[in-house]
C-alpha cells in the first residue's frame, strides 16, 4: 500500500523504525510516531517522579535498591517506595518531594528525559539513562491528553 504516500505528512516522525519500544535508554526511535493501545508516545502530558544523580555509580546504586526490592520480582514499584529512594539518593531539589515532578507537557523537558518519560509505561520504572543534567531513572505515574 502506497509507497508514494510515505513522505506526504512526516510531522517529525522521520525514520520511525521502531525497535520494539521497550528500550528506555532513549537511544531507540523518536517515540512520537506510532499510535499504540497503551498511549505510549501519543499522550500530551505525563506525571512522573525521578531520581537524578551526578555520578553513574550513585544512580546505579539507587536503581539496584529498586531492583532488589521490586523490579527483579516483576513487581511495579509503589510511588511511596520510589519516593523513599528519591529522598535518599536524588540530587535534584525534587528529591525532597520524593522525586515528584507532577504533570508536565511534551516539549517542557529536554532531550532524552522527555523521550524516556513519554515512552515509559504507566507504573513502570525506566532503566537509568544519561542527560545533560546527569543520570536519571523515571517512574511514570500517569499520562493524559
Amino acid at each position: 500500500m502506497g509507497k508514494d504516500s510515505k513522505p506526504k505528512d512526516s510531522k517529525g516522525k522521520g525514520k520511525a523504525a521502531s525497535s520494539g519500544g521497550d528500550d528506555a535508554s532513549g537511544k531507540g526511535g523518536k517515540g512520537k510516531g506510532g499510535k499504540s493501545a497503551d498511549g505510549l508516545g501519543t499522550c500530551t502530558y505525563v506525571k512522573a517522579r525521578h531520581v537524578l544523580c551526578e555520578k553513574q555509580g550513585k544512580i546505579n546504586e539507587a536503581y539496584k535498591k529498586l531492583q532488589d526490592g521490586w523490579l527483579d520480582n516483576g513487581d511495579k514499584v509503589p510511588p511511596a517506595e520510589f519516593a523513599k529512594v528519591a529522598q535518599e539518593f536524588s540530587e535534584c531539589p525534587s528529591g525532597k518531594k520524593g522525586g515528584d515532578l507532577g504533570w508536565f507537557p511534551r516539549g517542557k523537558m529536554a532531550g532524552p528525559f522527555q523521550e524516556v518519560a513519554f515512552n515509559t509505561p504507566v507504573g513502570a520504572v525506566s532503566a537509568p539513562f544519561k542527560s545533560t543534567h546527569g543520570y536519571h531513572f523515571i517512574l511514570c505515574e500517569g499520562r493524559k491528553n
